[in-house]
Formats: C-alpha cells, sequence, structure tokens
C-alpha cells in the first residue's frame, strides 16, 4: 500500500513538472505544495491560513480533512502527507511510536471543547450534569456522534457520557459518523434530534444551536497535535507549520473558537 501511494505521489509530480516546463518558465514555477492532512473540524480555520499564507508566500498548501483516525491510518499506508494535524493526542502517539512524525517537530497547537447541538428550531433546553435526562431528551430519535471508538469527537463524547452517568441509556441510539462533520449534518439536517460536536464546528452552522457544553472534567483534555511526518521532504512543510504558530493564525483559530495553545512565534 505504501508503494502504490508513493507511485500515485510520483506520477502527480511527473504530470505537474511536465506541465510547467511547457506552459511557464522554470524560474516561474512555484515551491510543490505543502499536503496537510488535518482533522476535519479545522476545515474553515485551516482553509483561511493557507490562503494567508498563499498570499504572503505565493506557496499553495493542499488541505485533506477527515476524522483524525483516518488520517493516521493513510499515513501509515504512505499517502504522501508532508504535515498531519490530528483532533487528539492519541493518533499523534500511535504515528510517532511506529516512526511517522518527526517527532522534534511536534507541538500541541490547539485546545477545544464538546458540546450538545439541537437543530436551531428545536425548542428543547437541558443542562449537562451528573444523571442529566439525554435518552428522555432523544424520545425515539438518535443521538449523532462521530465514531466512538477511533475518531476524536466521538470518543471524548463517549468517555463524557460515561463519566456523567447516562451513556448505558442512550448506547442503543447513538447515530455514529465517520467524522464530526458528518454527525454535524445529521443534525443540522433534523435527521437526528442531538449531537455531539466540538464547539467550533457549531459555530460555523447556523442551522444547529448549543443547548450546553460538556464539563470539562467529564472528558480528557481536547488536544490539537501537529507534526511534521516522516517522510516529508518538501523545504515548505516547516515553514509552513511554524506559520500555524504564528500570530496571523492564531487570530483565526482563536475567532473560530479554538483555544490555542502553542507559544506564538
Amino acid at each position: 500500500m505504501r508503494e502504490f501511494w508513493k507511485r500515485i505521489a510520483f506520477g502527480s509530480r511527473v504530470v505537474i513538472a511536465a506541465a510547467a516546463i511547457i506552459f511557464v518558465p522554470m524560474a516561474a514555477v512555484a515551491a510543490e505544495p505543502v499536503t496537510v492532512f488535518a482533522a476535519a473540524s479545522l476545515k474553515e480555520s485551516a482553509d483561511k491560513i493557507a490562503a494567508d499564507w498563499k498570499a504572503e508566500t505565493g506557496n499553495d498548501v493542499r488541505l485533506s480533512f477527515a476524522g483524525s483516525s483516518a488520517l493516521a491510518r493513510q499515513i501509515e499506508e504512505g499517502a504522501p502527507a508532508d504535515l498531519f494535524i490530528s483532533a487528539d493526542l492519541k493518533w499523534m502517539d500511535h504515528l510517532d511510536k511506529a516512526g511517522m512524525i518527526k517527532s522534534d517537530s511536534r507541538v500541541d497547537l490547539l485546545g477545544n471543547r464538546i458540546v450538545l447541538v439541537a437543530p436551531k428550531e428545536s425548542t428543547q433546553t437541558t443542562t449537562i450534569t451528573q444523571g442529566f435526562p439525554l435518552a428522555a431528551l432523544l424520545g425515539d430519535g438518535h443521538l449523532a456522534m462521530a465514531n466512538v471508538d477511533a475518531v476524536p469527537a466521538g470518543t471524548y463524547g463517549k468517555a463524557a457520557l460515561e463519566k456523567l452517568g447516562v451513556w448505558d441509556a442512550v448506547k442503543d441510539k447513538v447515530a455514529q459518523a465517520e467524522n464530526v462533520r458528518a454527525a454535524l449534518l445529521l443534525v443540522s439536517r433534523g435527521e437526528a434530534p442531538l449531537g455531539i460536536v466540538y464547539e467550533t464546528d457549531a459555530k460555523v452552522d447556523p442551522t444547529v444551536r448549543i443547548l450546553d457544553r460538556f464539563p470539562e472534567d467529564s472528558h480528557q483534555a481536547i488536544v490539537y497535535p501537529a507534526s511534521l511526518t516522516a517522510d516529508s521532504t518538501n523545504a515548505a512543510a516547516p515553514a509552513f507549520l511554524a506559520y500555524l504558530q504564528g500570530a496571523k493564525a492564531h487570530a483565526v483559530f482563536t475567532e473560530a473558537g479554538f483555544t490555542v495553545l502553542a507559544k506564538t512565534n
């Protein structure tokens, strides 16, 4: 599988290089795009930061968004990523132990919160406390969550529900999605009356509203680590990782609702 990804990446580079030779002078050819595999919850922020980076440097960033578990497995299989941003420590640790990242480049970049959301038109209210009546709030409906065994938003959510003593009452009502944005979509479309997503996800979707935040002590701290991959040879990748830790990127992350953990460069 790793050889497959390498052949795909090599073929793409050959095509791009050939096109550059034919259509533009060699001096005008931009640096190779930085390929970033990022947790789905980072989409709007990462898109904005990548656009800012291109405006300032002329260099492109190629972004791929999915659940952190799926992205980590793709990197393991040889997918050509330069930078990985996970929504939890677990999947970054997994790649670190496998020798798939450059450990000395690793940084804890951001923090987040998980919240309970409902469609905007819903009139339900609740306060998330020990034993709160989640099953009653769901009625015959389902609770939308990212995969509770693999995707960070799902694992944080399940841990919180277990800590609060309500998991057993709702575990058979959970509609699991491949990532947190897919879970959000189930709620925004009205296909699920409630869902557990990141607070930053709820902020970008005007068709949902937040009922309450989960207590921070009900689950492990939500940390987004970032690191260069071990196979990356892209000279621009370290600079983009540094840019993510700069003041301009921090302003974008803060506006989106993330907590900035990395020190400003």
